[in-house]
């Protein structure tokens, strides 16, 4: 397994992470017992990075992680949770990243993950009433109390990364990253990350399974998975036009003698020893195939074959609804 470091001094972690936010919740039914396999697969493949956050569920997902860290020693595992937001009877009610939130929010994660120490904690979406640096003085202060061993922001764009790393070192900047939404190489996310030293983390790097090529069409989607009412992008007429973005990953793949998942991952992880993507899964076929990305090398000549085969193709919706879209900071 190859090792990359989360920031200039903290942990080393895995080249390939494991998103679990679809084990509880979002993409249809949960078989816990299957996720749990998976979990202890990813560890028996070389695995240690396993990420989750106190909204999915709310919480169901941080106690099955904990349910899991019972199993294993605690130092075979790096884990990542997040916080940011306030909770009410019916879900979610608003963004929440206040001093006195931060400090509830670690309080209770750990309790739900039966740790005694946040390896990563992350800021979810960052909160336009709370000022960037009330909120990472208070994530410092669970630095220094030992609750929390690194921070990291999501979703931040690069003034705010710069603002937070002023207070206290971020370790880790987490966004979205794919071959289907590369904002971050242009608006400066991925650039201020590299000038500060911050380990970029791409989340939902298939696309949320997109990409993967076993999407065709509306139906092929659990009635209650959340992409069919959170993601336009996987709007009939939408989908139907992003399948050219599909196909030519197939074709690619082909080429290259790999699945269109492993083509995907590849291209991800070739974007840098700075990145950590966190691709996630339910299914123990589908994390083995994601793991097996790790053995695929794609040389420079390959890179410039995919970059001129998908350049001209057009991504038809926002990844997010206008709600969700306005959570996401790019300045």
């Amino acid at each position: 397994m190859e090792y990359r470091k989360l920031g200039k001094n903290g942990p080393r972690v895995s080249a390939m992470g494991l998103g679990c936010m679809g084990m509880s919740w979002a993409y249809g039914p949960a078989d816990e017992q299957e996720s749990l396999q998976v979990l202890r697969q990813y560890l028996e493949l070389g695995g240690n990075f396993l990420d989750t956050a106190e909204v999915y569920g709310p919480y169901k997902n941080e106690e099955l992680l904990g349910r899991f860290l019972r199993e294993v020693p605690r130092d075979s595992v790096v884990v990542a949770t997040k916080f940011g937001f306030r909770f009410g009877p019916d879900g979610i009610r608003s963004l929440d990243s206040s001093p006195a939130n931060v400090r509830r929010a670690c309080d209770a994660s750990l309790q739900r993950l039966g740790i005694e120490t946040i390896d990563l904690y992350y800021q979810h979406r960052v909160d336009p009433n709370v000022p960037i640096e009330e909120t990472v003085g208070a994530m410092a202060e669970l630095v220094s109390a030992g609750k929390v061993r690194t921070i990291g922001l999501s979703e931040a764009g690069p003034e705010t990364l710069r603002r937070a790393a002023k207070v206290h070192p971020v370790a880790a900047l987490q966004s979205e990253y794919s071959l289907w939404t590369r904002d971050v190489e242009t608006n400066g996310v991925l650039a201020t990350c590299r000038e500060l030293g911050v380990t970029f983390i791409p989340y939902s790097p298939l696309g949320r399974g997109f990409l993967t090529g076993t999407i065709q069409k509306l139906d092929d989607l659990d009635p209650m998975d959340w992409r069919r009412t959170n993601q336009p992008r996987f709007g009939e007429q939408a989908l139907q036009a992003n399948l050219k973005l599909a196909t030519a990953v197939k074709e690619l793949a082909s080429e290259k003698g790999v699945t269109p998942a492993q083509l995907a991952l590849a291209w991800v992880l070739a974007q840098g020893k700075d990145l950590v993507p966190i691709p996630g899964t339910k299914r123990l076929r589908y994390l083995e195939e994601n793991m097996g990305a790790l053995k695929v090398s794609l040389s420079k000549d390959d890179l410039k074959h995919i970059e001129a085969r998908i350049a001209k193709i057009e991504i038809v919706g926002e990844r997010y609804t206008p709600q969700m879209m306005s959570l996401v900071q790019r300045a």
